[in-house]
């Protein structure tokens, strides 16, 4: 009898050349088979070569950023002017939005008052410079004569040896010093105008994007400390666009006081060197001394006597401007005592020159106020 039941089926036998998948608990790759040997130890951190590597390459890296900062100072310099006069320039297009007018309109309007104003300066200073200085050139032989019959006058000169140094200066001159003098002077003229128009464009661009550049600023400040951040840096710069409106005032006080000189004097062009007055002495440093010069000039083409009252009258002032009005007017506007902002204004400029004497009276206030806000409670919580 045969049976009804299939035996059962075995299952067939793998091909010998199938290979078998890896055993997950053993790793994966293909080191665990040794051919390309055992991982070494990590690398020791304190290993004199590794420690030697990393630093020779962090002084290539800090030497390399020195080289670039330096290269590129003039650039930074402007884009810093830039950036400090769009500051002081927000709180007009701030006061001109709450009025209802869109911030582009509104930094359209700023940045056509400021021209307005370079241009006016300029407008202002050529006629009277070219002018004068032509009257002065013209005399000048009536007022050598004069210097001449004074006997004071040839004294000075006997005694210094005035005419052997011009004739030895007259004489070392050469046609290459004056050609080089000319192209120096044009590379002078043309670099400023165009440091001046770069500083101009910038302070556009940054018054537009102010609102970003400060929310971006605080937004890699941690949140738990983003609001007081936030409400110092407001306060810095309010303090900022008070110096802006503090300098303006005493550009605006030197020149009424240059238009009322004008007018005493009867000096020719009086508004005139009344604005130049006032636009030369919102540049730090040099725009007072330059103001005088350019009405010293005035002053002595119209007669001696009317140039040396001139001369005097600017050196009273500036004393009594750089001692005087400018320390309480910037105590009034930015709340700075009046030696701090003195002692600010003159250690500025002998450190850093133009910008320090820009930036030492909002850099004053600043420091006032974290000092105030923040260091002295940290220091009283102790």
């Amino acid at each position: 009898m045969v049976s009804s039941e299939t035996p059962a089926e075995k299952p067939a036998p793998k091909p010998a050349d199938e290979p078998v998948p890896p055993d997950p608990a053993a790793g994966s790759g293909s080191d665990d088979d040794g051919r390309f040997g055992e991982p070494g130890r990590p690398l020791n951190r304190r290993s004199p070569f590794l420690f030697g590597f990393l630093f020779g390459l962090g002084a290539i890296l800090a030497y390399a950023l020195f080289l670039g900062v330096r290269n590129a100072a003039s650039i930074l310099v402007l884009i810093f002017i830039a950036l400090f006069l769009a500051i002081g320039l927000n709180p007009a297009v701030e006061r001109l939005r709450r009025w209802g007018v869109r911030r582009g309109v509104a930094v359209t309007i700023v940045s056509l008052a400021v021209v307005g104003l370079l241009v006016g300066g300029i407008i202002a200073l050529i006629p009277p410079l070219v002018t004068q200085t032509t009257e002065l050139i013209n005399n000048a032989p009536e007022t050598i004569e004069s210097f001449r019959r004074s006997e004071t006058v040839n004294e000075l000169i006997q005694r210094y040896d005035v005419v052997t140094k011009v004739q030895s200066a007259i004489n070392a001159g050469t046609v290459g010093n004056a050609v080089g003098g000319v192209v120096g002077g044009a590379r002078l003229l043309f670099g400023t105008v165009f440091n001046i128009l770069t500083v101009l464009v910038l302070t556009i661009y940054f018054m537009a994007a102010f609102e970003r550049i400060k929310e971006t600023g605080y937004s890699i400040v941690p949140a738990s400390r983003r609001e007081r951040v936030r409400l110092l840096t407001d306060e810095i710069l309010t303090k900022v666009g008070a110096y802006m409106v503090g300098a303006l005032a005493i550009a605006i006080l030197a020149g009424v006081s240059t238009f009322a000189l004008a007018l005493a004097l009867g000096l020719a062009y009086p508004f005139a060197l009344a604005v130049v007055v006032a636009v030369c002495d919102l540049i730090p440093q040099i725009g007072a001394t330059l103001g005088a010069v350019v009405v010293s000039l005035v002053g002595l083409a119209s007669s001696i006597t009317d140039g040396v009252v001139c001369i005097v009258f600017f050196i009273v002032y500036q004393q009594v401007e750089n001692y005087l009005i400018y320390p309480n007017v910037m105590r009034r506007s930015v709340k700075v005592s009046d030696v701090a902002a003195l002692v600010a204004a003159l250690v500025g400029v002998g450190l850093f020159g133009v910008i320090g004497a820009l930036v030492a009276i909002p850099m004053v206030a600043a420091i006032q106020l974290i000092m105030r806000e923040v260091l002295v409670p940290s220091l009283d919580e102790r």
